[in-house]
């Protein structure tokens, strides 16, 4: 069963429980936080990873994810089954051929969530994406400037806040960014013990004309109640309004 409801606020959960264990799989996504976190883990400046197809239009639609960073963190709650982190980065896509302009489809960012074994059966993710915004046009390499995960990089080196002021100079001024897009969403799934990999869309906007991106800034994640590790794999789709889809997957990002 999936059922997909929109709301004002909320975070994204992916929750399943037992009564013998009383145990919890949840995945949040939440509003970003303040810069004054200590950052740690090794950032992606740059191309990360990207994938290209030919519709049946004879287009070609590439996707691409750019300065991917997940951030893990020691979870708040202090529980050995508890998973946080971070996630920064953008999701790039250029469209090439005939009527190329006239494009229209879905760009939507994403996790693949693998876990050993979960203690429950019933899985129920809920989300909200409120940094994620619209970016169009495509980075220029050639002006000079740190990118986010650049300023993330150099920020968990000094051990010091980003500092944001950074990230609005370099290739990022090549952009023109909108005010925030994404309602947010519910979605009920069952799932049975794991092993198991579940995919989860945590921002889906509409995007027009031959090139364009999305960008999400310190969204928050956590996992808890899932036994063994966790393992996160990103991944960036961009589907035409006809329906011809390409995704491209980035790294595994190990939780543990």
């Amino acid at each position: 069963m999936i059922r997909v409801g929109l709301g004002s606020k909320c975070v994204g959960s992916i929750r399943a429980s037992t009564a013998r264990w009383g145990a919890v799989l949840t995945v949040l996504l939440a509003a970003p936080i303040s810069g004054q976190l200590a950052l740690t883990g090794v950032a992606h400046a740059g191309l990360d990873d990207q994938l290209t197809t030919v519709d049946g239009k004879g287009r070609t639609l590439r996707i691409q994810q750019w300065d991917t960073f997940l951030n893990g963190v020691s979870p708040l709650d202090r529980n050995r089954l508890t998973r946080e982190w971070f996630h920064s980065g953008r999701a790039i896509y250029e469209v090439t051929g005939p009527d190329a302009d006239s494009f229209e489809g879905t760009l939507e960012l994403g996790y693949q969530v693998g876990y050993p074994w979960s203690l429950g059966v019933g899985l129920n993710f809920n989300y909200t994406t409120p940094n994620a915004s619209a970016l169009y046009g495509i980075p220029n390499p050639a002006v000079a400037g740190p990118s986010l995960a650049g300023e993330l990089a150099r920020a968990a080196a000094a051990q010091t806040p980003p500092n944001l002021a950074n990230v609005n100079s370099g290739a990022e001024a090549s952009y023109v960014q909108t005010t925030n897009l994404l309602p947010s969403a519910g979605i009920n799934i069952d799932l049975s013990n794991g092993p198991g990999v579940q995919e989860v869309a945590t921002s889906s906007v509409g995007v027009k004309g031959a090139k364009g991106a999305v960008a999400v800034s310190n969204a928050h994640g956590t996992v808890t109640g899932a036994a063994g590790g966790v393992l996160l794999r990103p991944y960036a789709r961009l589907t035409s309004s006809s329906g011809d889809s390409v995704t491209t997957y980035g790294e595994n990002w190990n939780m543990n």
